[in-house]
């Protein structure tokens, strides 16, 4: 015999399947299950690269679009800082003490990059130091939910970060890794050098040999993928990156634009009224860089190994901080060794 049901347990018998249904329906809209975009990108993926439809499908459904990605990526840019503020961010007394300590921990890893690469080991250290505070801050999103994020909701890049997550997608599996395991920054950048999933799959370097490219918590791989990318794009060893210039009353400010790609000769440049205020021998290309300093303007030439820095991004006062954090690192290095040194000695 059925017993009628009091009009108050009814309702909130209602009231929770209402609950439970919105709960389901909002669980589903923030994965990317049933997304059209992902849906599609799965198909190509099956297609075009092998994956199992199941295993992609499982994966997506468990993929979260995350607002504060977008939220970040569409903040408005800061505004544009002058050197003299931007140096303060990157080149400060802590980041040169960490840097020390960096070098001293890892000091036999960085000098067989440096042997095997020829990228000075300060070039590396600074890498580091600018991009993650030596690994302190490497990101703490699952990256294929920052992809996915921008992959299919970023309308104004969807196609480059589309692009990345199949490229995740593959050094996940090349790697034998879940992609559900791997995290980075909001913008999909992963470990102590902040590689892309492109970057990682076409320089990063397994420099331990155990088989896993680990940059997100092998120091060794993360400093060999470091030296790799920048051996890939041209750097030179034994070559100078970039030195202070005089300007002339009379120089031409023609020669300064922001074309990031060295295109001078240093004839042109001194003819011109910029003195290189270094007494060493300066290889052709060159550029001729102004930047508003704590004292005004500064000029810098800039050689072939700066624009193999700004590779790693494209902005002129990310390379030079890192030029300068890296010599800063460099010095206070070797003035500890050689108070070792002496220390030992006596």
């Amino acid at each position: 015999m059925k017993l009628p049901i009091p009009n108050r347990i009814a309702k909130c018998l209602l009231t929770a399947l209402a609950t439970t249904a919105v709960a389901a329906a909002n669980v589903q809209a923030d994965s990317y299950q049933a997304h059209p975009q992902a849906k599609q990108f799965i198909d190509e993926m099956v297609k075009e690269q092998g994956f199992d439809r199941g295993q992609l499908e499982a994966w997506f459904s468990q993929a979260e679009r995350k607002d504060s990605i977008l939220e970040a990526i569409a903040r408005p840019a800061e505004r544009v800082k002058s050197w003299k503020d931007y140096r303060k961010i990157f080149v400060t007394p802590t980041r040169i003490e960490q840097g020390v300590v960096f070098w001293k921990e890892n000091a036999d890893i960085l000098a067989k990059a440096s042997e095997q690469f020829g990228v000075p080991e300060e070039i590396v250290v600074a890498i580091l130091g600018v991009e993650t505070r030596y690994g302190a801050h490497k990101g703490s999103y699952r990256v294929i939910d920052a992809l996915s994020t921008l992959a299919f909701d970023y309308p104004p890049r969807s196609k480059f970060f589309r692009k990345e997550l199949k490229e995740f997608l593959l050094l996940a599996k090349e790697q034998g890794k879940s992609p559900m395991d791997l995290t980075g920054s909001y913008a999909g950048a992963m470990g102590y050098g902040q590689f892309m999933p492109s970057s990682y799959r076409a320089y990063a370097y397994d420099f331990n040999d155990d088989g896993f490219t680990d940059i997100w918590a092998s120091t060794t791989d993360a400093i060999g993928s470091i030296a790799n990318y920048f051996v890939r794009h041209g750097w030179k060893a034994d070559q100078p990156v970039v030195v202070p210039l005089k300007a002339e009353a009379k120089h031409d400010t023609k020669l300064i634009d922001d074309n990031l790609k060295p295109s001078r000769s240093l004839s042109e440049v001194t003819s011109a009224g910029y003195l290189p205020l270094v007494k060493m021998a300066l290889p052709d290309p060159v550029r001729v860089i102004e930047l508003d300093g704590a004292n005004g303007n500064e000029y810098w030439l800039g050689m072939h190994n700066f624009y193999v820095i700004t590779r790693y991004n494209h902005s002129t006062m990310y390379a030079l901080s890192v030029f300068q954090l890296g010599q800063a690192v460099a010095e206070a290095y070797q003035a500890e060794q050689g108070l070792a040194s002496t220390g030992a000695e006596g």
